[in-house]
């Protein structure tokens, strides 16, 4: 079964809701594959109109008024982006007459090792007469995907006249359907865990389906951190015919936004898993998708289609970008919090890019600010934070929840609040008012009230601020979600220099007392894992924690061997990596022993 060739072997993952919001308009047209957010239609339809009068295109407001309006805002948006992306790289091809600035651009930035790069040296040496030149191009130059994320668990119910609408008007059905009705070619990435109804709703569009020849108009690939998770939820979509076309692979700890933190399991060991099951899981899902092609009486592949193995979270050079690919034979990296000091390929508002261009370690935290209740990656001094601040300052705690993405908490009446409004935490804080508690006690349930941030509204705003759009319903407060690796990146550069460091063209990381990304992963656990030990009275009697520890344990030697019999990769930090290695197993061991005492 023939595969289309792609141009990178990275792309960009979703990050937060405004700042891939127009990635793929800025690095589709050079082959690089990013991802759009569908949480916040009321951005899209700016976003929309924005575009739209920035190129002269028609434009007519999708009102919430209308019925259906956040699936048909999604869709008109997807089709604009699919539009500018093809019309930006049609330009890139035909104006090779009045200079290659912009196909050089392309070229220059893909891999040494590129066919197409080398492929196109020998064709002009060859060849000078430029409609030939234009022929080879059309057939050889791909542009980059134009995904997009749905996180299934933002999945609010609404109503219409004080009546509930259906589920499939739940926002991500309706983000679903929007994305599905689209005149894309892409994949959807399903993120934050299984969503069973969600699920099955799929399967009512035709376009997730293979043809005959095994190709899928609309992808589906599943973000997940371990592989019975990527099983469970691999079956579960076979069974209704719909197969996977990728399993993404992030690390629980070390990596941007909500942290889903694993029990213990780290990267590399769950990389292992995928790479020895890699053949058993695709023959597993195929033969329950196959069955259930032919029962559904759809067009049935002559054998699976393609799947993919890519990981992200962390990864800061090119060597273990190189490492991960080869060893772990992925076909893909992701490399996020990088892009972030990118101003071409996403949106950070100057304050922001100041803010984390010049953040430590010590400024980076997992913080509890999100409604969800995940942990959530933050950085210090981020201009949400300091208006939440004002705002609580001036007695008046909480967001006015203008967007009510997240409005998923039931506490109070039974009505859905997110726990970052105002009408919640005034709610709360009048409980905490009427309970006998110490002067302690009161402050830390206080406290918890009070750390939730609006990240619905301050995710999204860095992509008005950027390009020049009122922000009167949402302020100017950017919340932002760099992942721990942002500490060890310190310049703002061109998207071809970013694309160069991830080569190996080049070095932008000036600290040489950066760990290595599995290293780093590791203390993030031990952290997470001494923080969790403080929350109980006796850790060692815990089987959760005893789990945890075992976990990690096993990861600890796993990753001895694996750097013990590395010859070709991280030679110059291997004996360091060892030794790390050795001290955490021992503080691990006294941590225990002291419980224990």
């Amino acid at each position: 079964m023939t595969t289309k060739t792609i141009a990178h072997s990275f792309h960009i993952p979703i990050m937060g809701i405004g700042f891939t919001i127009d990635t793929p308009f800025k690095v589709a047209p050079y082959g690089i594959s990013s991802s759009i957010s569908l949480v916040d239609d009321i951005l899209i339809e700016k976003m929309r109109k924005f575009y739209c009068e920035r190129f002269d295109k028609p434009y007519q407001a999708i009102s919430s008024k209308m019925d259906d309006f956040r699936a048909k805002r999604i869709t008109a948006y997807l089709n604009l982006m699919q539009e500018l992306v093809d019309e930006k790289f049609r330009q890139l091809k035909v104006n090779i007459d009045n200079g290659r600035q912009e196909l050089d651009k392309y070229l220059a930035m893909l891999p040494d090792s590129s066919s197409i790069k080398q492929n196109f040296n020998e064709f002009v040496a060859k060849h000078q007469n430029s409609n030939e030149l234009m022929n080879w191009l059309n057939e050889n130059l791909v542009k980059g995907s134009i995904d997009v994320n749905i996180m299934t668990k933002l999945d609010k119910e609404n109503t219409q006249n004080g009546e509930k609408l259906p589920v499939e008007f739940n926002d991500a059905h309706a983000a679903l359907r929007g994305f599905a009705e689209s005149s894309l070619e892409s994949s959807i990435i399903l993120s934050a865990g299984m969503n069973p109804r969600l699920y099955s709703y799929m399967d009512r569009f035709s376009d997730f389906f293979p043809t005959v020849d095994g190709y899928i108009k609309k992808k589906i690939i599943l973000k997940t951190s371990d592989y019975r998770s990527a099983l469970i939820q691999g079956k579960f979509l076979a069974k209704k015919g719909l197969w996977v076309s990728e399993f993404r692979i992030e690390s629980g700890l070390n990596c941007g936004g909500h942290a889903f933190a694993s029990d213990g399991y780290l990267m590399g060991p769950i990389l292992e898993e995928f790479k020895t099951n890699r053949q058993s899981l695709r023959e597993e899902l195929w033969n329950m998708c196959a069955a259930a092609l032919a029962e559904k009486d759809k067009a049935m592949p002559s054998e699976a289609p393609v799947q993919k193995i890519t990981a992200q979270g962390g990864v800061g050079t090119a060597e273990e970008h190189e490492f991960l690919m080869e060893y772990y034979d992925l076909d893909g990296i992701g490399w996020g919090t990088p892009f972030l000091l990118v101003p071409e390929a996403t949106n950070v508002d100057p304050d922001t890019l100041e803010l984390l261009s010049h953040a430590t370690e010590k400024d980076l935290y997992l913080s509890d600010t999100s409604p969800l209740g995940v942990p959530f990656n933050s950085v210090y001094g981020n201009t949400k934070d300091q208006e939440k601040q004002e705002w609580i300052d001036k007695g008046r705690p909480g967001s006015a929840c203008p967007k009510k993405y997240v409005a998923l908490n039931k506490e109070i009446n039974g009505e859905d609040l997110c726990t970052a409004s105002r009408k919640f935490q005034h709610a709360k804080l009048s409980e905490i008012d009427t309970l006998e508690l110490s002067t302690e006690e009161r402050e830390q349930k206080i406290d918890k009230v009070l750390v939730k941030s609006c990240l619905c509204v301050g995710l999204g705003t860095p992509a008005l601020l950027v390009n020049g759009i009122e922000t009167r319903a949402e302020g100017p407060g950017v919340s932002v979600c760099p992942g721990p690796n942002m500490a060890y990146f310190s310049d703002v550069v061109s998207l071809k220099t970013m694309v160069d460091h991830i080569y190996g063209r080049t070095n932008i990381i000036h600290r040489t007392d950066r760990p290595n990304v599995f290293i780093k992963e590791l203390g993030l656990y031990m952290d997470f894992l001494k923080k969790k030990m403080n929350e109980v009275e006796v850790p060692a009697l815990n089987k959760n924690l005893m789990t945890f520890r075992k976990n990690l344990e096993d990861g600890m030697n796993y990753y001895q061997d694996l750097f013990s019999k590395q010859e070709k990769y991280f030679k110059q930090v291997k004996s360091n990596c060892l030794k790390q290695l050795e001290s955490k197993k021992q503080e691990l061991r006294h941590w225990f022993e002291a419980v224990t005492a």
